[in-house]
């Protein structure tokens, strides 16, 4: 059970519970389904399972729906996604006609729920083909994609937008995402929650022994990714980063971390290649975390152990690790890619960067410069504070809801 909202005052004040509570009021009893692809296993699995609760509390009828799919949907959907993300694939037509034969299966399974709904936020391109099952369908439905699209292979975005362009509305995380469709756009960035597992505070003793619990000695200076093993999260040039400037702090060490997604049949085969590429390298630890309880907690420790987080991503739609290590006051080393660059402010609250090369420089003055270090890791939490966190971004959801609600949207729309 997620902490009630009445939990954040502490940490956001009153007036922004107040004003919850006030955007709800119009939308008491709405019937809000969320569909995505997967109920564990990265952000968007994360953002609901704490944004469904919240609304329910503000007196909507909110719930939260996943797809079934086959290993030949997922194949298919991955391709997607990376296409989306600027690799040049063109689709193939059976593996169109069985996304959209999945989607026909699911829209059968879902049919009641999503008919009856008032507002219906499809996640990504995974259940993006629900649209053409509800000809009938009574409420506004709104297609949420989480994907850098800012330079998407051209004939998977032709397919996709045929997709999505029925829709009564659609949310990018970044303007720049953004793509010219015959409907609202809305700009929503997402966020994290201060009083998950993953974000509460936790003592030093809790820190240090999680730490070396795993192999790490808590006395070194550390380096942390939190990541899904995915190509485009470039763990092999973490791993590059961390070698050129473990020659200038020999007893520096990196942890490469993370869990997979269901929806994702690549994750396993990139961490084998992390495996291989790390198997001989002292002070390098690449730590699978299974989808348990337990988790969130060791990468809390984990980040908070941290003198520098990295994120160095060639594509990135958001990055919540991003937040969540500048929520604890850590620098980030982040590619200078998607929304990163929304998070990271440039020698402000870490540093973007587009090589190994640039990122182990960066990882040498951070590690030389403890001042510095402690200064950008103050401003990243304030900005974290600001800007990122689940009550802003729920308050930009229930704006958009009160604007479909009174149909008074017109135009490209930026929260």
């Amino acid at each position: 059970m997620s902490p009630r909202l009445e939990s954040y005052v502490p940490v956001v004040g009153r007036s922004v519970i107040d004003q919850l509570e006030q955007l709800a009021r119009p939308l008491h009893g709405a019937r809000v389904v969320h569909v995505n692809s997967t109920r564990v296993g990265g952000g968007v699995a994360e953002i609901l399972e704490k944004m469904v609760p919240f609304m329910n509390e503000l007196g909507m009828e909110a719930s939260w729906e996943v797809i079934e799919g086959d290993q030949t949907f997922y194949a298919t959907t991955k391709t997607f996604h990376n296409a989306l993300q600027g690799e040049p694939v063109a689709p193939v037509n059976r593996e169109l006609q069985h996304y959209e034969d999945m989607n026909a299966a699911n829209a059968q399974r879902l049919g009641t729920t999503l008919r009856q709904a008032d507002f219906v936020f499809i996640h990504d391109p995974q259940p993006a083909a629900l649209l053409s099952r509800f000809p009938d369908r009574r409420g506004r439905w709104i297609w949420r994609c989480h994907i850098d699209l800012s330079h998407p292979s051209r004939p998977v975005w032709k397919y996709l937008r045929g997709q999505v362009a029925g829709y009564d509305a659609s949310v990018f995380s970044l303007p720049d995402f953004a793509q010219v469709l015959p409907h609202p756009v809305f700009i929503i960035p997402p966020s994290i929650d201060p009083l998950s597992e993953k974000n509460i505070e936790l003592s030093q003793e809790e820190v240090r022994a999680t730490v070396a619990g795993v192999g790490i000695n808590p006395d070194r200076p550390l380096v942390v990714q939190i990541s899904r093993f995915d190509r485009f999260k470039d763990p092999l040039g973490v791993i590059n980063s961390y070698l050129l400037a473990s020659r200038f702090a020999p007893e520096l060490q990196l942890v490469l971390a993370g869990g997979g997604a269901s929806d994702d049949p690549e994750g396993e085969t990139v961490l084998e290649e992390v495996n291989r590429t790390a198997a001989d390298l002292p002070g390098v630890c690449v730590l699978p975390l299974p989808t348990t309880e337990t988790s969130p907690r060791i990468v809390n420790a984990l980040q908070r152990a941290a003198d520098i987080i990295m994120q160095k991503s060639l594509r990135e739609g958001f990055g919540l690790t991003v937040t969540e290590g500048m929520w604890k006051g850590r620098p980030v080393i982040g590619g200078n890619a998607g929304g990163i660059r929304l998070q990271v402010v440039n020698h402000q609250t870490g540093f973007l960067v587009d090589t190994p090369e640039g990122a182990a420089l960066r990882i040498r003055y951070l590690l030389f410069n403890e001042e510095e270090r402690l200064r950008m890791g103050e401003r990243a939490r304030e900005f974290v504070r600001e800007n990122f966190l689940i009550t802003r971004h729920l308050r930009e959801y229930l704006t958009l809801m009160v604007a479909l609600h009174h149909k008074t949207v017109q135009g490209r729309i930026e929260l």
